[in-house]
C-alpha cells in the first residue's frame, strides 16, 4: 500500500475515523469529569541535630541513611497519629504522603496528595517538624546522646492552584492519539473486509479501462422521473452535467475506436445501466447527433418503461419480419433521439441477437444514425453482452458505487478478457452515496414483458403510455421520414 492509497482510504472512510476519534475522546472526557480532583503539595526540609550542651564532642550527625530510615517509618503509627493532630485532621483520616532524599544534599522532599488544596499544603508543612519530633524514637544514638532534631524549611509547601489529577490536557492528548490510532486501525480493517466498489481506485485495481464519468444521486430526478423535460432543469444541474461529461468521454472513445455503436451493460442487475443508457442517449441527441437507443435486453427489457413508450413492437418484431423497421422505431419527443424497444420476449435471446439478421440490422442502423446505444443484460447472469459487443465498436460498463461487489466486477472483467472483449470505459453510478443497501437479486427469465417491475437506480421509470399513443408516435415518425 502506497502513502497515496493510505490517505485515499482515510479520506474515503473519514466518517469511521471521526466516529472512533469522537467516541474515544468522549469516553476519556467523561471519565476525566467523574474522577475526584486531587491536589499535590510539595515541601523540602533539612533535618539537623541540636545538643543541650555547649560542646560538640560526641554529637550525632544526621546522614542520608538516617533520612532513609525516616522515610521508611513515615507511615508508621508513631508518626502518622501525631501528624494528624499537628495538621488538625480527624482521627483515622487517610494521609497520602511520600518522601525522597536528594542525591546531592541531605534534603528531604515531601509530597502530599489530598482532595483539598489547603489541607494538602498544611499536611506537607507538618511532616518535617513531626519527623524531627519522632526522630529519637527510631535512633538509639540520638536517644543516648540527649540530642534533639530540628526541621528547617528549605521550600515550604504552598497551596496548589489547580489539581494534579485528573490532568485534562494530558488525557485529551492521549485520547486524541488513541482515537486516531483506533480509527486508522478500524478504517484499514474495514477497507480490507469491504466487498463493494467505492470509487475510482477500486476500478483501477480491476481493469485499465478509463473512468468516463461519475454520476451522482439526484433525489429530485428520482422523485420526478429521470427522463422529464431537460429544459426545466438548470444547465448547471450536477447530474445533467455529469451525463454531459459522460457524453464527452464517449465521444473521445468514439474517435479512438472509429465506431459509434456502444453496448451499455453492468456486472449485475440493479446498478442503473438502463437509466444511464437512456440519459446518455438523450445527452447525445441534445448535442445534435442523431441517436438511436436499442433495448438489447431480451430477457428483462426495461427501456420502454423508462422511456414511457410502447414495448410490444420492437427489435424482435423486426428480426422476425413482424413489422418494418420504420414502424418499430419510435421517436422520443421533439428531439433527435429514436428508440427501438425490445418487442416480444423470445425463447432464445442469445441466438437471436447473434443471428445474421441482427448483424444486417445493426449495419443498417449504424449507417443511418450518428450514435447507436444498446442496453444489454448484465454480464454475470447471461452472455448476451459479449454477443452484442461483436456488433458494436465499444462496451461501457456501469458500476454502482457502494452496491457493485468487487468479486462481481472482477468476474465480469475476466469474462471480457476470455471473450476478447475490449472494455471502453467505466461509469461510476450513484457516486455520491457512501453506502447503499444491496439489491442483488436473481436475474430470472421473464415470459411476459409486463410481468416484471424492474426499477433502476438514479431514477423512477416513467409511466408506460398506452398502445394507442405508441401507434400515434409511429405515425408521426412515418410522416417525418
Amino acid at each position: 500500500m502506497t502513502v497515496r492509497e493510505f490517505f485515499t482510504i482515510l479520506r474515503r472512510q473519514w466518517l469511521t475515523l471521526f466516529a472512533c476519534l469522537l467516541v474515544v475522546v468522549g469516553v476519556a472526557m467523561a471519565l476525566t469529569l467523574v474522577q475526584p480532583k486531587v491536589y499535590t503539595a510539595t515541601a523540602s526540609v533539612y533535618l539537623q541535630t541540636s545538643t543541650p550542651t555547649k560542646t560538640d564532642a560526641g554529637s550525632v550527625v544526621i546522614n542520608s541513611a538516617d533520612l532513609d530510615t525516616y522515610i521508611a517509618v513515615l507511615h508508621s503509627p508513631a508518626v502518622v497519629k501525631p501528624l494528624r493532630k499537628r495538621a488538625g485532621l480527624a482521627a483515622g483520616y487517610p494521609i497520602d504522603v511520600t518522601a525522597s532524599v536528594s542525591s546531592k544534599a541531605n534534603i528531604l522532599t515531601v509530597v502530599v496528595k489530598d482532595s483539598s488544596p489547603t489541607r494538602a499544603a498544611r499536611i506537607a508543612n507538618a511532616v518535617g517538624p513531626q519527623l524531627a519530633d519522632s526522630a529519637a524514637t527510631f535512633s538509639t544514638l540520638l536517644r543516648l546522646s540527649g540530642q534533639g532534631v530540628s526541621s528547617i524549611p528549605v521550600s515550604p509547601a504552598v497551596t496548589p492552584a489547580k489539581p494534579s489529577s485528573p490532568d485534562v490536557r494530558r488525557n485529551l492528548i492521549l485520547a486524541v492519539l488513541t482515537g486516531l490510532l483506533l480509527g486508522i486501525g478500524v478504517t484499514l480493517v474495514r477497507n480490507t473486509l469491504d466487498t463493494k466498489v467505492r470509487d475510482e481506485a477500486d476500478l483501477r485495481a480491476t481493469a485499465d479501462a478509463p473512468l468516463l464519468a461519475e454520476l451522482p444521486v439526484e433525489k429530485q430526478l428520482v422523485a420526478e422521473g429521470v427522463l422529464r423535460d431537460w429544459s426545466a432543469d438548470s444547465p448547471h444541474h450536477r447530474y445533467l452535467e455529469a451525463v454531459r461529461r459522460l457524453r464527452t468521454g464517449l465521444m473521445f472513445v468514439d474517435v479512438t475506436t472509429t465506431g459509434h455503436t456502444f453496448v451499455v451493460t453492468s456486472a449485475a442487475p440493479g446498478e442503473g445501466k438502463t437509466t444511464t443508457c437512456a440519459n446518455l442517449a438523450r445527452a447525445l441527441a441534445e448535442s445534435g447527433s442523431r441517436t438511436l437507443l436499442i433495448d438489447g435486453d431480451l430477457r428483462r427489457p426495461s427501456v420502454a418503461k423508462v422511456m414511457g413508450l410502447e414495448g410490444s413492437v420492437g427489435l424482435t418484431t423486426v428480426l422476425l419480419d413482424g413489422a418494418l423497421l420504420r414502424d418499430a422505431i419510435q421517436p422520443f419527443g421533439q428531439t433527435e433521439l429514436d428508440v427501438l424497444t425490445s418487442g416480444e420476449i423470445p425463447p432464445n435471446p442469445s441466438e437471436l441477437i447473434g443471428s445474421d439478421r441482427m448483424a444486417k440490422l445493426m449495419a443498417t442502423l449504424q449507417e443511418r444514425y450518428d450514435f447507436v446505444l444498446i442496453d444489454s443484460p448484465p454480464v454475470l447472469p447471461v452472455v448476451d453482452a459479449m454477443v452484442l459487443d461483436k456488433l458494436a465498436s465499444g462496451l461501457v460498463m456501469v458500476v454502482a458505487a457502494g452496491r457493485t461487489r468487487k468479486r462481481d466486477l472482477h468476474q465480469a472483467v475476466k469474462f471480457f478478457h476470455n471473450s476478447e472483449v475490449t472494455l471502453s470505459g467505466f461509469v461510476l453510478n450513484i457516486a455520491s452515496r457512501r453506502r447503499t443497501g444491496s439489491t442483488y437479486y436473481r436475474y430470472s427469465y421473464r415470459s411476459d414483458i409486463g410481468a416484471a417491475r424492474h426499477t433502476e437506480t438514479n431514477g423512477v421509470p416513467a409511466t408506460r403510455r398506452s398502445l394507442a399513443a405508441g401507434k400515434r408516435k409511429a405515425g408521426r415518425q412515418l410522416t417525418r421520414r
